[in-house]
């Protein structure tokens, strides 16, 4: 009898762990859908839908560093710095919508890439240091190189992302699920992938067995900056603006998601489409609270106590882990 009740425990403690967040998201949906007819409509979701794909974009890149034991506070300055470099390129100089795209691609890319090279080469103790610092130096070169001033008037190729519908369907969260089904590929399916697991395990142990720890963080920020940048081109098709103040505080919606999406700070654990559902619920609380008539201030208070409890539940699972 103990054996069965042991097993049961067992059983219902791995669907927690596995569809804890899925079941959070199901129940927050049906209390709002409760207390707002609103909140049930065809418009309001693809309102939801929409809205989660920034965070989401930035989150699925957030996933990697946090998989390392890592963490990437630059994200939101990356963001701000490649719109503005791509508006820079477009607007002011007028070169084609394309390049831009490109250009905003490659310099977040780059801007990770700086981060991943800071933290290896200088042998940096965490990445919490050098992506703090660069945090603040790609927000202020984006404020410099703007004058503080926003730059508006960009053209419909370059919009597409965040305007664009397919039917009734945003396409940016088509892109969302597009980029969710490579990087779960990636990151299940490849050599890459499963370093990246193995370095969050245990970094030392991933060295003395061969994998190149110092690569494979280089790779992990890198895409991390570019998934900023393409996050950046969707803002851009919401506001038809790129300003140097744009993405302030998106790291901290970007590692909540992450977080609330059952990955955990201590590495190693973490799943694509658990960030995504992460991000969902973060967005349908907002969208939520928003029908409810809920004051911003309220909101952030919110988010922070469900930040607050989902690292908890990750101290829980580490110490019973141990155990």
């Amino acid at each position: 009898m103990r054996i069965k009740d042991q097993n049961k425990f067992r059983d219902m403690k791995y669907m927690v762990n596995k569809f804890g967040a899925l079941f959070g998201l199901v129940i927050l949906s049906a209390v709002f859908a409760i207390l707002s007819p609103s909140f049930m409509k065809l418009d309001n979701i693809m309102n939801i839908a929409r809205q989660l794909s920034i965070n989401a974009l930035l989150s699925i890149g957030m996933l990697l560093p946090i998989l390392t034991a890592g963490i990437d506070l630059s994200v939101g300055s990356i963001l701000a710095f490649s719109i503005v470099i791509t508006g820079v390129v477009t607007v002011m100089w007028g070169m084609p919508p394309i390049l831009g795209i490109f250009v905003c691609l490659l310099v977040g890319a780059l801007a990770g890439l700086l981060n991943g090279l800071l933290l290896t080469k200088l042998k940096l103790p965490h990445p919490f240091i050098s992506t703090l610092g660069t945090m603040n130096v790609f927000r202020g070169l984006a404020l410099i190189i703007t004058g503080a001033s926003p730059i508006f008037g960009f053209s419909y190729l370059i919009n597409f992302a965040g305007q664009a519908d397919v039917g009734f369907i945003p396409f940016s969260f088509i892109l969302v699920l597009f980029v969710c089904l490579l990087f779960h590929i990636f990151l299940t399916r490849t050599a890459t992938g499963r370093y990246i697991y193995a370095i969050g395990g245990n970094k030392e142990a991933a060295r003395l067995s061969g994998i190149p720890v110092d690569r494979v963080l280089v790779i992990v920020y890198t895409i991390s900056g570019l998934m900023a940048a393409l996050g950046g081109l969707v803002l851009i098709g919401r506001t038809n603006a790129a300003s140097p103040i744009a993405g302030l505080t998106y790291e901290l919606d970007a590692i909540a998601a992450v977080i609330i999406g059952g990955a955990s700070f201590f590495g190693g654990v973490g799943t694509v489409w658990g960030t995504l559902i992460g991000a969902m619920i973060i967005a349908v609380l907002r969208n939520g609270l928003n029908l409810l008539g809920t004051s911003t201030d309220v909101q952030t208070v919110v988010i922070g106590v469900v930040i607050i409890l989902a690292v908890f539940v990750d101290v829980l699972r580490r110490r019973s882990k141990n155990k």
